[in-house]
Parts: structure tokens; C-alpha cells; sequence
């Protein structure tokens, strides 16, 4: 039922006008929706339009046109006192918590002032508050005096992650949360993540180009090209049954610890369109080992081919021993190189 969708995208578009007439863009026609607890990963090259997106979404940008529901009621150019209510219950996480954190302003000052804006004056109970949230991200007390340029980059996010949560927001946008810090701190992040999620029933928009993260972290996840969506599943179905061929080669990319399976990688030739005026046809069709003239001349529309599970591509059904066929003759062509190169 619809009741549980906490978050629908419909049709939304995000164009920016660059030079006189050109327009880049950014988004185009994206639709999603997101339920309440869940976290949907959106995953993508750099460029493809994931963190527009996620900005429309928390209000930094307003769209070109579409819409963007919160609860059912429309987020786009509401002001006012019913802005700051949804603000509260709409998060951001940033991707470089150096530059989004007050360097003026200790911890303890940065987490006060969202309660602040939001009108808590009592200041035992804003001290509570605050040490609560320091606990709930793993945080020690003396964090709470230094300024963000005392503290290591991992502490910093968690401090990032404390104040998106100081208002108990149904929803986080994490816009690539995690890709400034090394991979130790990442997990530390990610998991931390996931507890609070399982606690207070948050849900997240998980931005990243990182796949093997936002197959840990993620329930669905949509594949994201030049500003469209061009695959849609559950984690598990896009992964077992990938079917548009740049979701194929972008998850060919994920390192894979076995030996066994000795799966190719495919490495995309050609070069991405602009996302400026992008033309007719799709847009990973000058990339594509399946594109035909049809592919050129028509853009394919986003279908369902399984419930649950969308693609856009004319080919989505080509039988999947096909693509194993192609994976397989390019992993040989990798071991003639490997043994070529030994």
C-alpha cells in the first residue's frame, strides 16, 4: 500500500541553463519512491545527477519540474513554518563533513544550533540532548569542546551524522557519506548507520558511486546514468539478475574476494554524452556492446520486466546466457592479456 511510502519522486527534472539556450540535464525524469525505515541506494558515476537529486530533495535546489512528495504532500516551494517542520523530518549527511561543519564553532555549539532554530530554550534539557546524541554516534565527551579542525575525518562525519539526527528526522539524504574516509572508518560509519536505523526506524537516500557499499547498506537500489534512472530491483535481484548492460558493466567493477569466480570486468569504451541537450535516443548507447540503430534513434522507457524490477532498455530480455556468453569471452580475452603480460 501506498501508506508506508514515506518519500515519492515523480517525473522530476533539473535543468540548468548553461551559455544561451543550452540546458544541462541533471536530472530528467526520475520517479521513485522510498518507504518509511528503508534505505534505497542511488548509485552512479560522478556526473550522472545522484547528488542533484539528492539536493531537490532536501530543498537545496528546486526542481525544473516534476514533484517531490514528503508524507504524501508536496515538499517543492513550501515556505515558512511548514518548511521548517518538514526540514526537521529531512536530513542531510554531507559528503566532506570539513566543509559543511561551522569551523568557528565548537561541537558542542554546532549541535545546539538545530535544536535552537527549532525553539529549545532550556538549557539542562539542551545539554541532555546533546550528550545523548554524543553517545548514541560513539562519540567521546571531549569531542564536544574542540573545533572541527581538531578532529580526524572520521570523528568529523560522526559529528555530521550527530546533528542530521538531532531532530529525530524520518529521512537522511547520505550523500557519499563515506568517500573522503578510509575504508576502516567507513565501516565503522556504515554500521553505525545501520543500528540507527534499526532503532528509530529512519530511512535513508544512500548516494554513492561505492557499489560493494551500497550493496551492504541498501534494500533497493536504483542505477543512475546521465540523469536517468536506467535500473531499478532489490538488492538482491540486481545483483543475481542485472539486465541494463551499464548496470552490468558497473557491477562488474565490484572487487570480489573469491578466486573462483573469476568474473570479467568490463571496461567501457566510447565516450559518455554530454548531458547537455542529450538528444534523442539512450544515452548509454555510444558505450553499449548491444546497441543497434533502434538504440540511436529511440530513447527506451523505463518498464517493468519482472514485479519490483525496472529497466531501461530495449534489450533488457536478451536472455541472460547472452550476456554471460559476452562476460565469458571477455574474461578469456583478460587471461590471454594476463598471460600475454606474465
Amino acid at each position: 500500500g501506498n501508506e508506508a511510502r514515506l518519500l515519492e519522486v515523480k517525473n522530476l527534472k533539473e535543468y540548468f541553463t548553461v551559455r544561451k539556450n543550452d540546458k544541462l540535464h541533471a536530472v530528467d525524469d526520475v520517479s521513485f519512491y522510498l518507504n518509511a525505515g528503508e534505505t534505497f541506494g542511488v548509485v552512479g558515476e560522478s556526473g550522472c545527477g545522484k547528488s542533484t537529486l539528492g539536493k531537490v530533495i532536501v530543498r537545496l535546489l528546486e526542481p525544473t519540474a516534476g514533484d517531490v512528495l514528503f508524507r504524501g504532500e508536496s515538499v517543492v516551494g513550501v515556505r515558512g513554518a511548514k518548511y521548517l517542520e518538514q526540514c526537521k523530518k529531512i536530513q542531510l549527511i554531507f559528503q566532506d563533513p570539513y566543509s559543511s561543519l561551522n569551523p568557528h564553532k565548537t561541537i558542542r555549539q554546532i549541535l545546539a544550533e538545530a535544536y535552537q532554530v527549532h525553539g529549545l530554550k532550556d538549557k539542562a534539557a539542551l545539554e541532555n540532548k546533546i550528550n545523548e546524541l554524543i553517545k548514541s554516534t560513539g562519540l567521546e565527551e571531549y569531542v564536544l569542546d574542540r573545533y572541527p579542525h581538531e578532529l580526524d575525518g572520521g570523528r568529523r562525519q560522526l559529528v555530521g551524522i550527530a546533528r542530521a539526527l538531532s531532530l529525530e528526522p524520518e529521512l537522511i539524504v547520505c550523500d557519499e557519506p563515506v568517500s573522503s574516509l578510509d575504508v576502516s572508518i567507513q565501516a565503522t560509519i556504515i554500521n553505525l548507520l545501520m543500528e540507527v536505523q534499526k532503532k528509530r526506524n529512519v530511512a535513508y537516500l544512500f548516494i554513492s558511486h561505492d557499489i560493494s557499499v551500497v550493496k551492504h547498506i541498501s534494500h533497493r537500489i536504483a542505477v543512475m546514468y546521465l540523469g536517468q534512472i536506467v535500473e531499478l530491483a532489490d538488492t538482491e535481484t540486481m545483483f543475481e539478475r542485472t539486465m541494463h548492460p551499464y548496470s552490468i558493466s558497473l557491477l562488474s567493477a565490484v572487487p570480489r574476494v573469491s578466486f573462483e569466480s573469476k568474473k570479467a570486468r568490463l571496461v567501457l569504451t566510447g565516450d559518455v554524452p554530454s548531458p547537455i541537450n542529450p538528444g534523442d535516443g539512450c544515452r548509454f548507447a555510444s558505450r553499449c556492446w548491444m546497441a543497434d540503430a533502434r538504440c540511436k534513434k529511440e530513447c527506451p522507457a523505463l518498464r517493468e520486466v519482472e514485479p519490483g524490477h525496472v529497466v531501461a532498455c530495449h534489450y533488457a530480455d536478451r536472455s541472460q546466457s547472452e550476456k554471460e556468453a559476452y562476460l565469458q569471452k571477455l574474461a578469456m580475452a583478460e587471461d590471454v592479456q594476463a598471460a600475454e603480460t606474465i
